[in-house]
């Protein structure tokens, strides 16, 4: 059990990091309208949704995501944890990666 929790912790803080270094040598969009805007035009690469981002809001991205041909993954955070792993003051339920720079999200975010 307690082998669990930790591979849990590190694959969030995994997570974090990478989303950093996207923050910082790539570009993403935060927040729900921004996110579908990137999505019709096709321009994103991956969407990460807080857990607790409304249902309705979710399953709307999550179809967009799905007739776009985008990866949508869960963050195991809520949108205050997701703002500040961003490295932003404040909350964020939806982050979009439009370019991950330096950043290996993708293939890290298909291993969890």
């Amino acid at each position: 059990m307690e082998r669990a929790t930790k591979k849990k912790k590190a694959t969030g803080e995994n997570i974090n990091a990478r989303l950093a270094l996207v923050m910082k040598s790539g570009k993403a969009v935060l927040g729900h309208k921004s996110t579908l805007k990137s999505l019709r035009l096709g321009k994103a690469k991956i969407v990460l949704i807080s857990s607790n981002c409304p249902p309705l809001r979710r399953s709307e991205i999550e179809y967009y995501a799905m007739l776009a041909k985008t990866a949508v993954h869960p963050y195991a955070g809520n949108n205050i944890t997701l703002g500040t792993a961003c490295g932003k003051m404040f909350r964020t339920s939806v982050v979009t990666v439009i370019d991950v720079g330096d950043s290996d999200i993708l293939r890290s975010a298909d291993g969890q």
